[in-house]
């Protein structure tokens, strides 16, 4: 069988359908993002499993309305803040998840370096340069409507979590129990979990990934014009982004739910109560459940992070040429897009240099969740405005009842930031 007809047969396969819902709400929970739901379940065993339920519907609306104004204006987040609003604004939010998203890259990368060299026996920075290079060449190299075929398909990896139970015990009964009705202490480590979950769940990369990469599918489909101009397909495409984000946005907290579920069960039954890094939540596991849970959530987080750092870079690099009115688009050459790709290049070099400097990629990690509750607020009072806007989005204003769900969500994340600076 030649390579051009397994090519064929991949683009043909139904998982090549999803949409950027599902790639986005698996880069959600990124190496980072797992020590957090590691932590949580280690900590607090059962008890923070509710914070699932709760953040699905105020990130699945977000990313809704996010993913609406970019296929209904054809712009992206950046773009369509920077129409609206004074660029200062924009410039503003745009620096500071510049330097968050490079602060999350390093830890994520230095999470995958420390697991892969658990897996393999080679030293963590041979195998960071290798995620670095692999996910640079992949970006760079390959035109979109192929590399983000290998991002859906890199999806499934969340199964692995999920599969982790299946080597343990599970008390059911406890688990629904503890999911619906938590039995929690009001004090600053309870707090201080809360805020850290609910903002590594609802993140600013995410809204401008997502609406960048519904801009890049309209754009490399002639079938796909502008909502505005085209009614007759109005209904169909809004249908497809609905479906598309509150399904990704469930996959995503499933899996989350079940990491912190694995880590219960496991970490927090024997004592283990404190996690520090992706690698420790890892090695952990392998007394507890066996060598089989220990590589699930092992392979889990190395392919997880191949998905991440793209969105992390990708999402920066987006934003940053919408700000300059910068050609930006993965679909092009790097010679066709140098300066696009030159901020994907420097975040992630940037990124990789921090793992040989005097700094904690973790102690990094914990000021890009500041910075990002930071930028979150204003930026999703920004996309509520915009949605509600007829000037911005014609006939497809949001819905009354997303608009509500956002701004709780937005009031959430106030308070989580507010909490953040004081814990």
């Amino acid at each position: 069988m030649n390579l051009h007809v397994v090519w064929n047969r991949i683009k043909s396969h139904p998982l090549a359908r999803i949409g950027p819902g599902w790639v986005t709400g698996v880069a959600d929970d990124d190496p980072s993002g797992i020590v957090t739901y590691s932590q949580a379940g280690a900590q607090f065993g059962f008890n923070m499993l509710w914070t699932m339920p709760v953040s699905y519907p105020l990130m699945s609306a977000i990313q809704l309305l996010c993913a609406q104004m970019a296929r209904v204006t054809g712009k992206g987040l950046a773009s369509n803040i920077k129409s609206n609003f004074h660029p200062i604004i924009v410039f503003f939010l745009v620096l500071l998840l510049l330097i968050a998203n490079t602060l999350n890259i390093a830890a994520d990368v230095a999470a995958m370096g420390e697991v892969a060299q658990l897996v393999t026996g080679f030293n963590w920075h041979i195998m960071t340069l290798l995620f670095v290079v692999l996910t640079l060449a992949l970006q760079i190299l390959v035109p979109y409507h192929r590399y983000v075929y290998f991002l859906k398909w890199l999806t499934l990896s969340l199964l692995a979590y999920a599969a982790v139970l299946f080597t343990v015990h599970v008390p059911w009964d406890q688990v629904l129990l503890s999911t619906f009705i938590p039995k929690l202490t009001l004090d600053v480590q309870t707090a201080a979990m809360v805020v850290g979950i609910f903002g590594t769940t609802i993140s600013p990369y995410l809204f401008f990934w997502q609406a960048s990469q519904e801009v890049e599918d309209m754009n490399i489909s002639s079938s796909k014009p502008l909502l505005v101009e085209n009614q007759q397909i109005a209904d169909r495409e809004l249908k497809r982004i609905k479906w598309d984000t509150w399904s990704g946005m469930f996959y995503s907290n499933i899996a989350a739910y079940f990491i912190i579920l694995a880590t219960g069960v496991t970490l927090n039954v024997s004592g283990v109560h404190d996690i520090a890094t992706a690698a420790q939540a890892a090695e952990a596991l392998r007394p507890l459940a066996g060598n089989f849970a220990f590589l699930l959530f092992a392979i889990g987080i190395l392919a997880v992070g191949l998905i991440a750092v793209p969105v992390l870079a990708g999402s920066a690099a987006y934003a940053l040429s919408e700000l300059f009115g910068w050609r930006s688009s993965l679909e092009d050459s790097a010679m066709q897009d140098k300066r696009f790709y030159l901020v994907i290049t420097s975040s992630v070099l940037a990124a990789l240099i921090i793992q040989y400097l005097p700094i904690n990629p973790m102690k990094g990690l914990f000021w890009s969740a500041v910075i990002n509750g930071v930028v979150a607020v204003p930026l999703m009072v920004a996309i509520l405005i915009l949605s509600s806007r007829a000037s911005v989005m014609g006939k497809y204003t949001a819905s009354k009842t997303i608009l509500t769900i956002g701004w709780i969500a937005t009031a959430i994340m106030t308070i989580a930031a507010f909490v953040m600076f004081l814990v």
